[in-house]
């Protein structure tokens, strides 16, 4: 990232999470931000914060250098614990990727060109579709499921080169398509890359959100568990504790820090 473009996203209000800057804007301003960034057309890497990536980011220190070059938003109440712990207040809005990402595509209201890269064969398809549906005044075109082969991506990099989206969605899973964002794109192949996780599962009904009154309580995670205990009980059952106790320790040494 060009030190002109960390300077701009600095200026912006942010809360430190257990060493990663975190975006503390409402929902309306960061739709804006975006907006501007691709007016713009300053290239930006984009993730999300919550307890889960939080955890591997001690675990990894590759993932952790590698988000210093990224816009990180809010996702998840973890993280608002967190914020309210550390710093005070919790953030303005919690700009989970399966929810903002479709409304920031509904939101931007001239046609752009996104790309989507990850994923299985088929899902990735239909993700497309459902996004098509979401917000039809944009063009959607499928890169590449998420399970080619290193030989591959010269002809993937090539193909995102030659399309240029505007917004390219990566779902490789984290901290996979962090790594692969980080240190395979550049200017060259798009304006906005984001990580998405699950997001594309999720549009193509391969994956069930959990009820809305749920979502509205905070509990998606919980209905996830219930979904793939088997899968994620080292995330929540393990992680979540894991991730309260780094925030309490952290308060406890009183190394904090918000801008």
């Amino acid at each position: 990232m060009s030190p002109a473009l960390l300077s701009m996203h600095h200026a912006l209000p942010q809360h430190i999470i257990l060493g990663v800057s975190v975006l503390a804007l409402s929902w309306d301003d960061a739709i804006q931000h975006l907006h501007t960034l691709i007016d713009e057309k300053r290239f930006t890497l984009v993730t999300w914060l919550n307890a889960h990536n939080s955890n591997l980011v001690e675990d990894d220190i590759r993932f952790r250098n590698a988000l210093d070059e990224f816009l990180v938003l809010p996702d998840g109440v973890g993280v608002d614990i967190a914020a309210k712990l550390l710093h005070g207040k919790t953030f303005p809005n919690n700009l989970n990727g399966t929810d903002f990402t479709p409304a920031l595509l509904r939101a931007l209201i001239p046609p752009l060109r996104i790309g989507l890269l990850g994923t299985r064969p088929g899902v990735v398809e239909k993700a497309a579709e459902s996004l098509k549906e979401n917000a039809p005044q944009h063009e959607y075109r499928v890169i590449s499921h998420g399970f080619f082969a290193p030989s591959d991506e010269p002809r993937i990099l090539q193909s995102l080169a030659d399309y240029h989206p505007h917004i390219l969605l990566v779902a490789m899973g984290v901290p996979r398509q962090e790594l692969f964002m980080r240190e395979k794109l550049t200017a060259e192949h798009c304006v906005l890359a984001f990580g998405v996780g699950a997001l594309l599962d999720f549009r193509a009904g391969a994956v069930l959100r959990a009820p809305r009154w749920m979502q509205k309580l905070r509990l998606e995670w919980l209905y996830r568990f219930s979904q793939e205990p088997k899968r994620l009980w080292r995330r929540y059952v393990l992680g979540n504790p894991r991730f309260l106790f780094r925030v309490l320790r952290t308060l406890a040494t009183g190394v904090r820090v918000s801008r």
